[in-house]
């Protein structure tokens, strides 16, 4: 357990499966109080139910999508009152197509760069202002191994990860002395269907993948040391990257494409992608929740 996330109040985007399904899961039972948002309303009303049954602890679900920043201040506002406040923002919510470059359409990327680099800005602008105004809060963005290295097959989602991780810096130093904290943590391969279709070498397991659990634990662990920066997830792929960030780029390339970073995504299955691909590629529509009432006092919190 991890002690110091015990009694936060924490929102989740893309909390519906993978990654944000099982950060809710460790930080509930670390003690902390969660709510979690999606673009998939059914499932993240299924999952919440799942979650409140499985720990006792009410977890509200909520339909969400971070590229529109009514839906998100919405998710937000809501958050805030059923949980009396709101300490922590976890920008989970991301989308990874592949495919060679010349192959992706501008729609396909725009999707990319609206929900991983635009939805993550707008949640950091949102909590921030919240934040700096309570004078305390915690801001949690995931990043990826591949926005310090890419890897070819999925340049614009590499692409995304490098400003991710880039904003996390820049205002970990530009909100220093505000009370709020950033950190981005940077997962290798993730064993979600995220991957779906991708094989990945011995090696490569071996060094750079991790479950869904793994990431979470990292997660949690951030919020309750609240510990700033960058969090690689495995460390062990992050110490392998310090070592290669000191070669010149040629160099680099020829160490990963020796290591299979440089065809195993470009070798991927697209047919075991397909039903991943057809599902985030598109653009669903969000059901409205009812007007979220103006957040007063705590005295508006509702009943349970």
């Amino acid at each position: 357990m991890t002690r110091g996330a015990q009694g936060k109040r924490v929102a989740i985007t893309g909390g519906a499966r993978g990654i944000g399904r099982s950060t809710a899961e460790a930080l509930l039972r670390a003690g902390a109080q969660v709510v979690i948002g999606d673009i998939d309303t059914a499932l993240v009303e299924e999952t919440a139910a799942a979650l409140t049954a499985r720990f006792g602890s009410t977890v509200l679900g909520l339909p969400l999508d971070v590229t529109d920043r009514g839906s998100f201040e919405q998710f937000l506002d809501l958050a805030t009152i059923e949980l009396g406040g709101l300490d922590v923002v976890v920008n989970n919510a991301g989308i990874m197509p592949t495919g060679r470059f010349l192959d992706e359409s501008d729609a396909v990327s725009d999707r990319q760069i609206d929900i991983n680099v635009r939805g993550v800005i707008i949640g950091c602008k949102l909590a921030a202002a919240r934040f700096t105004e309570q004078g305390h809060g915690h801001i949690v963005n995931l990043g990826s191994i591949v926005g310090i290295e890419g890897a070819p097959g999925i340049a614009v989602y590499s692409a995304t990860k490098h400003a991710v991780i880039g904003l996390g810096s820049v205002l970990r130093q530009e909100l220093a002395g505000s009370g709020v904290t950033v950190s981005t943590i940077a997962p290798g391969f993730v064993r979600t269907e995220l991957i779906a279709g991708i094989k990945p070498n011995a090696l490569i397991q071996r060094v750079a993948m991790v479950g869904p659990e793994d990431v979470a634990q990292a997660i949690t662990a951030v919020i309750g040391s609240g510990r700033p920066g960058l969090r690689y997830v495995p460390r062990t792929a992050g110490a392998i990257l310090a070592v290669l960030r000191l070669m010149p780029e040629a160099a680099r390339h020829r160490i990963s494409g020796a290591f299979g970073l440089q065809s195993v995504v470009l070798e991927s299955d697209e047919n075991a992608r397909a039903a991943y691909r057809n599902r985030t590629e598109s653009t669903p529509a969000v059901s409205p929740v009812a007007d979220s009432p103006v957040i007063e006092s705590e005295t508006q919190r509702p009943v349970r």
